[in-house]
């Protein structure tokens, strides 16, 4: 297998939201059915995109984009984010995310922390930020939660609650 880890390019951007926002909503209609709800909007990988920090990655294996993901690095403080990581719907289980997430700390060596969250349903994620990748759960979203001012945010579509992990390095 050809890995490789690329910058987004401009011309990349259409084709590489695409396939993001395909493997976010198999994921979800994998475990809820089929819905019409789309589960990651433009509008959030744009605010994604945009961040202050904020540097997009494709994995790119034999010539083909098989996934990505979107850091956002803090140069000062070094405790930085893993806003995306996903990988091309139906190509999962062949360590292509695992290759991802490794490139980025290689990428990122003064890293001090790492923190990302995924929905309590995406038992894979979980298992993947945990058991592999050797973050820690340290939180859970949920209409219980003592910052939540919306709890209507957490109820119904499956989005009850969102686990948010740190990988202290």
């Amino acid at each position: 297998m050809d890995f490789q880890l690329l910058t987004v390019e401009n011309e990349d951007l259409k084709k590489y939201k695409v396939v993001l926002q395909e493997a976010f909503q198999k994921g979800f209609e994998e475990q809820f059915g089929k819905t019409d709800k789309i589960i990651l909007p433009e509008k959030d990988i744009e605010q994604s995109l945009n961040s202050k920090g904020a540097v997009a990655y494709k994995a790119v294996v034999d010539g083909k984009m098989v996934g990505g993901a979107v850091v956002v690095i803090d140069e000062k403080a070094y405790h930085n984010h893993l806003d995306l990581l996903f990988v091309k719907y139906g190509t999962q289980s062949k360590g292509i995310g695992k290759k991802i997430w490794f490139e980025i700390e290689k990428l990122y060596p003064e890293t001090k922390v790492w923190e990302t969250c995924t929905p309590y349903f995406e038992k894979r994620n979980i298992h993947f930020y945990v058991n592999v990748c050797g973050f820690c759960i340290i939180e859970f979203f949920n209409e219980k939660h003592p910052m939540s001012d919306t709890p209507e945010d957490f109820i119904g579509d499956g989005n009850e609650g969102m686990f948010k992990f740190r990988k202290q390095m």
